[in-house]
């Protein structure tokens, strides 16, 4: 009894900062994943095991100690509440037993998502889950939500086929959406609605953009706490690169947000000129098959909106030394980038032009890792969380 989900980061492709003063940005699920793989035990006094592959870290829980938060949780996910003060100080005490390393005590916080996930949804079954990722934490590419909705899919998929296959019965294991091999409409909006409940234990108040992105896929349009999906999308490539300099979001979101304050009509001005970039943005996005008529034209585009936004976001106050370089570095190969995310350090993305030649590109990757950085290359708009094993 397996199951496995795989779920999709997710990337600012414009807007940046400007979403938080109520103008519009648009976000793309990203072609790097999260991997949950579910093997159902069915020997008596197994427990849970977590095994978080990357990370060389494994921790397991007596059925016991899962039967303790159990009866804290709720099963619906409408009334489910993973802040209170009980559940939290639950999952504190089973998280404190295990002793993590000082070197991984960052990871506790999706640690304590995944206790509260899974006994809300799987309850007291025995089990190992495993995990595993492309993407790099931290670096705002929404690896915890891509995390969330990967094992929200899985334990859902698990739960309907214990139902189906011992005759127990949990959370939604009849009628959830979510069959052995398949999400259905219904079924992904339960999973969004799981993995938002978790990415509140991960970030007090999420926006619900990484979770929706990484569940729905394509492409996601923000704007006023409004989120729009947009199903269409066209086979655009891009090279993302890890500047490996951390960053404190709430600071920067502070710091363009005083910069409007003292600069209100220019500010205003660069607000809604990065609106602007957004909604040309997503009209390219959208272009579906008569995106491959005119690609070299659209792509020149595309290019130009990156290096406008690019500019906008540094006008912000947002930009950093590295981000600066790789532009740079990038530019001379006569290819455009821009910060995604909240910058001051974080990931820069990069437009691959459908016709830049491979040994180019491996020029392009080789400069930049020689100076400390590292390379992924993703599609982007591609599809949300799908089941892929059985």
């Amino acid at each position: 009894m397996e199951v496995e989900a795989r779920a999709p980061g997710k990337l600012i492709l414009a807007g940046e900062h400007a979403v938080v003063h109520g103008y519009a940005a648009v976000a793309a699920a990203l072609g790097l994943f999260t991997r949950c793989h579910i093997r159902r035990s069915l020997i008596p006094g197994d427990g849970v095991c977590l095994q978080l592959l990357d990370l060389k870290l494994t921790l397991q829980w007596s059925l016991q100690e899962i039967d303790s938060l159990v009866k804290l949780v709720h099963s619906d996910v409408a009334v489910a509440n993973p802040t209170s003060p009980e559940v939290i100080a639950r999952l504190k005490d089973l998280l404190d037993d295990k002793s993590l390393p000082e070197a991984k005590i960052g990871i506790a916080f999706g640690v304590m998502a995944f206790l509260f996930l899974y006994s809300s949804i799987l309850g007291v079954i025995p089990s190992t889950v495993t995990v595993s990722a492309d993407l790099p934490m931290g670096a705002g590419l929404g690896s915890s939500a891509s995390f969330c909705v990967s094992l929200v899919a899985a334990l859902l998929a698990m739960a309907k086929v214990s139902a189906s296959n011992t005759h127990e019965s949990h959370v939604y294991a009849s009628n959830n959406g979510v069959d052995h091999l398949k999400i259905d409409e219904a079924g992904l909006d339960l999973v969004n609605k799981w993995a938002f409940k978790g990415e509140t234990i991960l970030h007090g108040r999420p926006s619900g953009i990484d979770n929706t992105v990484s569940t729905f896929g394509y492409i996601v349009k923000v704007k006023g706490g409004q989120l729009t999906r947009l199903q269409d999308s066209i086979p655009l490539k891009i090279l993302l690169t890890n500047t490996k300099v951390g960053r404190n979001t709430k600071a920067l979101v502070a710091g363009v947000g005083e910069r409007a304050q003292r600069h209100h009509k220019a500010m205003t001005a660069i607000f809604e000129a990065t609106e602007a970039i957004t909604e040309e943005f997503v009209q390219i996005l959208q272009l579906g098959s008569d995106w491959e008529s005119a690609k070299s034209e659209q792509e020149a585009k595309v290019e130009e909106l990156v290096e406008i936004n690019q500019g906008l976001l540094q006008s912000m106050g947002v930009s950093h030394p590295a981000i600066q370089v790789i532009c740079r570095t990038t530019a001379k190969y006569q290819l455009r980038s821009k910060l995604t995310g909240a910058g001051g350090g974080g990931c820069v993305l990069t437009i691959i032009p459908d016709q830049l030649a491979k040994k180019t590109l491996d020029k392009v990757k080789g400069d930049l890792e020689e100076q400390g950085f590292e390379c992924f290359e993703a599609a982007i708009g591609v599809p949300g969380v799908h089941l892929t094993l059985g």
